[in-house]
């Protein structure tokens, strides 16, 4: 009882006082993710899918702005007790985020804590007013690099796709292998920057806001806001077919500089358009004949409803504890986010054997543009051969000794039909025959083809000991090993035979399964083990 009559008296100070303290949390909040906020900002400056990244708190500021009429500062210490819980979370998250250097992690945690702090100075009732602008936040937040690059091939893929299909549509012969657009006498590649993920991040902000302004019941604005993704493949695979058509016509001229760079700005306000044609088409759709004009709220008609008021700041004990636990982040952080990896000792992939058995193998290389890609360590290309046969094996490792910094393994599954090929068959195959500390052999398995020609691969994911199939229980242990072991080594192996004309898979799995048994004994050396 005591502890209550004290917290509330605690409220009767001065509002100047405190303003000073909120004012101080949110100096305190920058300063402890200072980093994470950085590393953000270098994103938007240089990554053009995320330029946009600097108007999204701007804009969420202005639509707290303008409810600040029904917001009021909450008196007591319970009523702060769930945003004081958040906080704690937030920060939680951001000592582990800043353990598995992870900065992804680190800036979630950072909406996470902002909005613990919100809620402490509001309460629930001020969350629900201002949850939407700060949820608004999440779209400044890059994404990580592995889903970034599964996203982007996928798009250029889908985009590819489509683009050919419009130009075929204006009567004019082309080919498609992979993401290259083969016009006879003109090659047009679609590169990452063709995929649409500098029009698919954008558009995804904006038809957010509009999906959250639009005056329609909740299933319209999911509409609104899920249409982005299809209404940018659509819109880019249009501009990639109109670019074919035009460099067909014109020359590769067409495909490059300034007249490149202003289709996408046209096709970005096209999109735009669109996304209001089809809120107007909602709308009439559920029986309202909506002007144009009145599609969305508009500051004036929130005013209507505020009392036109600012809140008068008070604090409690609640504000003290969150200080005081930013303060403590703030002062270990630095020693968190200063660790090295540990780099185990391994040799390095040229003195890799070139014989076993009856196999003889011959070192291949990557072209500098492939390894400035795939930001690798070291790596493996060796063809190996049965000269008795002719049965052939194509070996291929990649290893990174560390996978924080935006290097991470690319998988075959994404890179595959980048190349042209199409996977026909694809599941994980246990191989009872290679045997690894007394289990069967998991590995991913798949069967390609592209024109005539067939080829079967098997591949897995080799983690600090950990053989591994799926591509997400690599990121988790990638996050968890960070922490437990200080580690994030890591490497793909991908094995690659030719199936003849009348081969069947049988047989080509019994060929890379007999080239395992003498390959797997050999890697331990290569890719280090947990210890």
């Amino acid at each position: 009882m005591n502890f209550l009559t004290h917290d509330q008296t605690s409220t009767k100070l001065k509002p100047n006082f405190a303003m000073y303290l909120w004012a101080l949390s949110v100096l305190l909040l920058g300063f402890t993710f200072r980093t994470s906020l950085e590393e953000m900002f270098n994103v938007w400056s240089n990554v053009e899918e995320y330029s946009h990244g600097f108007f999204i708190p701007a804009i969420s500021i202005y639509f707290l702005w303008l409810r600040r009429g029904e917001l009021d500062f909450v008196k007591t210490f319970q009523e702060s007790l769930p945003g004081l819980c958040i906080v704690f979370l937030g920060l939680a998250i951001f000592v582990l985020g800043g353990l598995a250097t992870l900065k992804t992690v680190e800036q979630y945690a950072f909406l996470i804590t902002l909005t613990g702090f919100f809620t402490m100075a509001f309460g629930l009732k001020g969350l629900k007013v201002g949850g939407i602008p700060l949820l608004f936040l999440v779209f400044m937040v890059p994404f990580p690099p592995f889903i970034l690059n599964n996203l982007s091939s996928k798009l250029q893929l889908i985009s590819s796709w489509l683009g050919v299909e419009f130009i075929r549509a204006c009567d004019i012969l082309v080919y498609l292998e992979g993401n290259v657009i083969d016009l006879g006498g003109y090659k047009l590649q679609v590169v990452d920057a063709c995929s649409g993920l500098r029009y698919l991040f954008p558009l995804a902000s904006l038809s957010f806001l509009c999906a959250y302004l639009f005056k329609g019941p909740l299933w319209q604005k999911a509409v609104v806001f899920l249409s982005s993704m299809p209404l940018t493949i659509l819109m880019n695979s249009f501009r990639i077919g109109v670019i074919g058509v035009l460099v067909d016509n014109w020359g590769t001229a067409m495909a490059e500089g300034f007249l490149h760079d202003f289709e996408g700005w046209i096709i970005f306000v096209v999109c735009m358009v669109i996304l209001f044609v089809e809120m107007w088409g909602l709308s009439r759709l559920s029986g309202r004949k909506t002007a144009f004009n009145e599609l969305v709220l508009i500051p004036s008609e929130w005013s209507e409803h505020s009392e036109h008021r600012n809140p008068e700041p008070k604090v409690n004990h609640s504000v003290y504890l969150a200080i005081f636990a930013l303060l403590l982040v703030a002062f270990v952080s630095p020693s968190i986010q200063g660790r090295e990896d540990i780099v185990p000792e391994r040799q390095a992939f040229l003195n890799f054997p070139l014989q076993f058995d009856d196999w003889q193998g011959r070192h291949e290389y990557l072209a500098k543009h492939y390894l400035d890609a795939l930001k690798l360590t070291d790596y493996a290309i060796i063809n190996y051969v049965k000269p008795q046969t002719g049965e052939s094996v194509n070996f291929y490792s990649a290893y990174y000794q560390s996978q924080r910094k935006g290097a991470s393994i690319h998988s075959p599954k994404s890179c595959i039909p980048g190349d042209g090929w199409q996977i026909t068959q694809f599941g994980q195959a246990r191989l009872e025959n290679v045997d690894v500390n007394g289990k069967a052999f998991e590995v991913n398995r798949a069967v390609i083809e592209k024109g005539d020609s067939r080829q079967l691969v098997y591949y897995w994911f080799d983690q600090r000991g950990r053989d591994i199939t799926d591509e997400f229980m690599v990121k988790w242990y990638l996050f968890y090993d960070s922490i437990a072991m200080n580690r994030t080594d890591g490497a793909l192996v991908r094995l690659v035979t030719n199936l003849g004309k009348f081969e069947d898979t049988a047989s080509a799995d019994k060929r890379l399964q007999e080239f395992m048994q003498d390959l797997v004994p050999q890697l331990p050396a290569y890719l280090p083990g947990k210890s």
